[in-house]
């Protein structure tokens, strides 16, 4: 069992920061590869990063490449999203989720056992 609590999200401005994290608890946090996800309302939940135990390999969609950053620190059972130059249409709940399967395929929603209660990133215009 692996329980995730996320922290960071709030209101900002088109084309400002926020860091999100995900603090993990249960069991060995580094075995684990880490996503975040979000989910606007009406639509589909996606992912926008995903980082494996080593952070060896990192997944970020498209629509985030080059604004978002992904990180963890085994250490402190935590894990990151750094986001900058955010668009209103980032605007949504972001959820971080935790698998131990091994896939080349991290960003499937389905791949993910474990998910946070979510923080509301608002991003106006």
């Amino acid at each position: 069992q692996v329980q995730l609590v996320e922290s960071g999200g709030g209101l900002v401005q088109a084309g400002g920061s926020l860091r999100l994290s995900c603090a993990a608890s249960g069991q060995t946090f580094s075995s684990y590869t880490m996503g975040w996800f979000r989910q606007a309302p009406g639509k589909e939940r996606e992912c926008v990063a995903a980082i494996t135990w080593s952070g060896g390999n990192i997944y970020y969609a498209s629509s985030v490449t080059g604004r978002f950053t992904i990180s963890r620190d085994n250490a402190k059972n935590t894990v990151y999203l750094q986001m900058i130059s955010l668009k209103p249409e980032d605007t949504a709940i972001y959820y971080c989720a935790a698998t131990r399967a091994y896939s080349s395929r991290y960003y499937l929603t389905a791949l993910y056992d474990y998910w946070g209660q979510g923080t509301q990133v608002t991003v106006s215009s």
